[in-house]
């Protein structure tokens, strides 16, 4: 009887899939790795979000305009609040397209795993892509909604004869990559809570609401006794909100330090939330 000798070659790997052992091994280059997967995602997100409605991305510019009519009547006709000599409809409109896309990237963001665990227990990918995609998603909506603000300037600016256009302009891109750090650490954060406390799923729409009107949104802060605009400079959200009307509309003072608190805030929030995501991802299917 012939032995036959059988040799087993090792088997090589293209990518091996470990736990992180570490707290700090973030490996944010395998996100850049995986950039394809976050514009399928993008794209995912924008258009599923309206596939099954009649008016589509129509809703993008329907919101703001009830908001701003509602803003008009309650601020304007009944409190009577003044909008620092800017025409009442811009001013309320460009406060209301700053927020909204700071809260659609908080709320969207904060619910990152509980919404895709079935993704999640299924294939392997950066988890980190997931809330990227829905910040990035959120500016194509934010583009949507600054040309209705654009379109409500120009109608002003025939009105009035005044149309302001001017180097304060280049602010807009840092202020909404600020608002964007913040919604994605502040949600990020609040995500990884939630696997374990499902409470906060409750709380975020309600504290997102509170956030709205404790933010010089509907009224400047000029309109505030000193006392009262001291306490909302804590805020990070105030200075980025009064700096894109200043931008604007080329009225008011640039906060050169509010700007500075606000960017030294946001990024504590995302290294903070970076660290807790990455910490997180490891067990959260055991939880969620």
């Amino acid at each position: 009887m012939q032995e036959t000798n059988i040799h087993i070659a090792d088997d090589h790997w293209d990518q091996v899939i470990e736990p992180k052992a570490r707290f700090f091994d973030l490996n944010l280059q395998e996100v850049w790795r995986y950039r394809d997967l976050l514009m399928l995602f993008v794209k995912r997100d924008f258009v599923a979000q309206y596939k099954q409605t009649v008016l589509g991305p129509l809703w993008h510019f329907i919101q703001p305009i009830f908001t701003t009519l509602m803003f008009l009547f309650l601020f304007g006709k009944i409190a009577r609040i003044s909008t620092d000599g800017i025409a009442a409809i811009p001013f309320y409109m460009s406060g209301i397209t700053i927020w909204n896309y700071f809260s659609n990237c908080l709320t969207a963001t904060s619910n990152t795993f509980v919404a895709n665990a079935g993704i999640f227990g299924k294939v392997y990918f950066p988890r980190l892509v997931i809330p990227l995609s829905t910040v990035l998603s959120n500016i194509i909506k934010f583009g949507i909604q600054f040309l209705l603000l654009l379109t409500a300037l120009i109608y002003y600016g025939i009105k009035t004869g005044h149309f302001y256009i001017g180097l304060s302009w280049l602010l807009i891109p840092v202020l909404v990559l600020m608002m964007a750090g913040l919604g994605l650490g502040l949600g990020i954060i609040i995500s990884s809570l939630t696997t374990k406390y499902r409470d906060f799923n409750v709380l975020i729409s309600f504290a997102v609401q509170l956030l709205m009107y404790a933010t010089p949104i509907a009224y400047p802060l000029s309109a505030l006794s000193p006392k009262y605009i001291a306490v909302l400079k804590w805020n990070p959200l105030t200075s980025i909100v009064e700096t894109f009307r200043f931008a604007i509309f080329g009225k008011g003072t640039l906060d050169v330090y509010g700007l500075l608190y606000s960017g030294s805030f946001i990024l504590v929030v995302l290294f903070l939330g970076v660290l807790l995501f990455n910490k997180v991802e490891r067990s959260f299917m055991d939880t969620v």
